[in-house]
Parts: C-alpha cells; sequence; structure tokens
C-alpha cells in the first residue's frame, strides 16, 4: 500500500530556511487541510448520523488510536462532559500503551495487533457501541486488529484516517479518508494529518451532540459549571434569553446549577 503521509515533503533543505519562510511554508500546507475535509464531508455526514443513532439507543462511542491519533481522541472525548453535560463514560478515549502513552511513547504499543481488542474489552465493550479508529497511516495494527474484531462480533465502526485505500478503512462501516497529502517534515503526521483527524472530531461530536438535544439555539446550555469563566458565560446565556439583568440571570444559574434547568423554569 502507498502511504501518501509518507512521502517526501515538498520542501528540501528546511534548516537552511529563515523563521520566515518555515512558518508561510507550514501555514501554506495546512491551508489545504479544511479543502481536504471538505472532500470528506459526505462520509463524515454518515458517520455522525450512525454515531447519533447508537448513543440515542443508549450505546457508547470509543476512540481507539496510537501516539497523536489516541491522543486526540481522548482530548475529544474529555471535552465533551464539561462542553455538553453528558456522563464521562458516553465517550471514551483509548491510546495504544495505556494512560501512560498520552505523555509519553510506549514502545511498540501499536504494533500489538490484539492490543486494542483487549482494551475495549476492558471496557466491557457491547453490540450497541461503536468504535471509531483513529490513524493517519490507515495500517496501525493496534486499531486495524480492533476495528476488526469489532465488526467480527457485530460491533458498528468507523475511522479517520489521510491515506486512500487504507487497511482501517476496509474494517470501518463507516471511514472517513482525508488525504492530506505529504507532511512538511517528511512523515510528521502530527502536522496536517493531525490537524485534519481534530477537525473532523470537532464535526463528529459537535454534530452529535446537537442531534442529541445538547445544544440550544447556538448555546451549550448543559455545559458544567466548573470554573468563573463558564459561570459568566452560562450568565450572560439566561440574561439574553430571559431579558433578565445578569445579576438577576447569575442568581438564577446558582440556584438551579444549570443553563437549561434556569432557562425552562423562569421563561
Amino acid at each position: 500500500m502507498q502511504k501518501i503521509t509518507e512521502e517526501p515533503s515538498r520542501y528540501r533543505h528546511l534548516e537552511k530556511m529563515d523563521t520566515a519562510s518555515l512558518l508561510r511554508n507550514i501555514n501554506q500546507e495546512d491551508q489545504q487541510v479544511a479543502l481536504a475535509v471538505q472532500t470528506a464531508l459526505p462520509s463524515i455526514e454518515k458517520l455522525v448520523d450512525a454515531v447519533a443513532d447508537k448513543l440515542l439507543a443508549g450505546g457508547r462511542l470509543f476512540y481507539l488510536g496510537a501516539g497523536t491519533s489516541g491522543r486526540l481522541g481522548i482530548l475529544d472525548a474529555s471535552e465533551c462532559p464539561p462542553t455538553f453535560g453528558v456522563p464521562h463514560g458516553l465517550i471514551i478515549g483509548i491510546i495504544a500503551g495505556g494512560d501512560t502513552a498520552i505523555r509519553k511513547a510506549v514502545e511498540h504499543a501499536e504494533d500489538d495487533a490484539e492490543g486494542g481488542w483487549r482494551d475495549l474489552q476492558s471496557m466491557n465493550i457491547q453490540a450497541q457501541d461503536f468504535v471509531v479508529g483513529i490513524a493517519a497511516s490507515g495500517t496501525t495494527p493496534y486499531v486495524v486488529g480492533a476495528l476488526e474484531r469489532c465488526r467480527n462480533t457485530g460491533i458498528s465502526t468507523g475511522c479517520i484516517t489521510c491515506n486512500p485505500d487504507a487497511p482501517v478503512a476496509a474494517h470501518a462501516d463507516f471511514p472517513v479518508v482525508v488525504v492530506t497529502g505529504p507532511e512538511f517534515v517528511t512523515g510528521s503526521t502530527r502536522m496536517k494529518a493531525g490537524t485534519a483527524q481534530k477537525m473532523v472530531l470537532n464535526m463528529l461530536t459537535t454534530a452529535v451532540m446537537i442531534k442529541l438535544g445538547r445544544v440550544e439555539d447556538n448555546r451549550m446550555v448543559d455545559m458544567q459549571l466548573t470554573n468563573n469563566k463558564l459561570i459568566e458565560r452560562g450568565t450572560a446565556m439566561i440574561s439574553q434569553t430571559l431579558g433578565v439583568n445578569s445579576d438577576t440571570a447569575r442568581q438564577y444559574l446558582l440556584e438551579e446549577k444549570s443553563v437549561r434547568k434556569a432557562i425552562e423554569k423562569y421563561r
């Protein structure tokens, strides 16, 4: 299989470039990422609808990846509870090598073709759940092996990859392939490929949460009030929605501990 993500950079002798040239060229490459994601919108749409259906039926969403891909899945999963007020166990990010690998690479963890399935089993994976494999190369054994086992046991699968005809896509019911091309530094998929994966993950969970009713108008009415910034944001939402002053809105919010509940009670 030809890995476009591993092809030589379009740029040579990076060490001889001045700072302005380095930044301009990196930015030039980054501008192509959004266009590549745009091309994949039809497949992203199918993935969103499939995930939303599973979650509405009581299932969970699992992200599975290694290295940068695994970290991006964990990041997206960890931000959903405070942003949308969903339980921490609804969207779960799993990385090859375990929590240690979030900060430090774990040698050969991604090469374990049975490791991903073992980690899913430790989370009591069920048929009503949904597993999205994230792999820029599309060949990571940890991810590919897990998706294959999932499909063999009737668990719905999706993937986010940056290489066409990748093995991970062959084992995904809903593959998303965003072809970002060679990286500025050859093979450094933490760059364009990682940016593309982050963009798709943003789309996926944001669209799913909206379909699950976790956004009202354009507001995060179920966000958790975990700091002063979010309390101020919630106060502003209530003030704008109900037409009351900030002091009254803040009082309503602190009483109800929820933007949604405050609006529903005092509307």
